[in-house]
C-alpha cells in the first residue's frame, strides 16, 4: 500500500468509488436506501468535476491510499484558511473525510491515512475534530481506538431529512506528528 498526496483528476474516480462503497456499507442501517443510492460509486463526469474542485481546494491536506496503483481510500484534513465546519475553532483542524473501500477495511488503510493526515498538520494545531452520523458503530470504534472522544452532537441534513451527528475530538501529541 502507498499513501501519497492527492494528484488530481486521475485520483478522483477511485476516491469517489471508495467513498460511495464505504457510505453504502457503513450507513446501510442508518440512512434510507433511496438516499444511499444517490451516493456515486461509478461517477459521472459531473461527479468527477465536483469532487476534483473540492479536493483540489485543499492541496496540503488530501492524501490517497493506493493498492496496485488504484485508489482504495482517502483522507481530507483541513485547517487554517481552508473551509471547516462551525464546531472547528480557529486553532483546530477538521478531519473532514476519511473513507476506505470496504474490501480493504481491517487492513490498516484507514489508520495509515489518518496518521498521514495528522502528520500534515502544522505544529500550531493542537486539536482535531470530526463529525459523523450518530449510530455509526464502525466509525465510533475506529476513532475511539485512535484516541478520539465524543465531545458533542450536531445535526446534518441529507436529502431533505435531518440526522443526528456525533462530534469527536482528539488532542494531538508529538507522537501524532511523528515523521515516517
Amino acid at each position: 500500500m502507498e499513501i501519497r498526496g492527492f494528484q488530481g483528476a486521475d485520483d478522483v474516480p477511485g476516491v469517489i468509488r471508495a467513498h460511495g462503497r464505504a457510505w453504502r456499507t457503513a450507513y446501510a442501517e442508518l440512512l434510507p436506501r433511496r438516499l444511499l443510492e444517490t451516493v456515486a460509486v461509478d461517477p459521472s463526469p459531473e461527479d468527477e468535476r465536483r469532487w476534483l474542485e473540492s479536493l483540489a481546494s485543499n492541496p496540503d491536506g488530501v492524501f490517497v491510499a493506493l493498492e496496485d496503483g488504484s485508489a482504495v481510500g482517502f483522507v481530507d484534513v483541513r485547517w487554517g484558511d481552508v473551509e471547516t465546519k462551525p464546531f472547528v475553532g480557529p486553532d483546530d483542524a477538521e478531519l473532514r473525510a476519511i473513507y476506505v473501500d470496504p474490501d480493504h477495511w481491517g487492513a490498516g488503510v484507514g489508520t495509515a491515512l489518518l496518521e498521514r493526515g495528522l502528520e500534515a498538520l502544522p505544529a500550531a494545531v493542537s486539536t482535531i475534530r470530526l463529525e459523523m452520523l450518530a449510530g455509526n458503530e464502525v466509525g465510533k470504534r475506529f476513532y475511539e481506538a485512535r484516541g478520539f472522544e465524543r465531545t458533542g452532537t450536531n445535526e446534518i441534513e441529507f436529502g431533505g431529512d435531518v440526522y443526528e451527528t456525533d462530534v469527536f475530538t482528539k488532542r494531538l501529541s508529538a507522537v501524532d506528528r511523528r515523521e515516517w
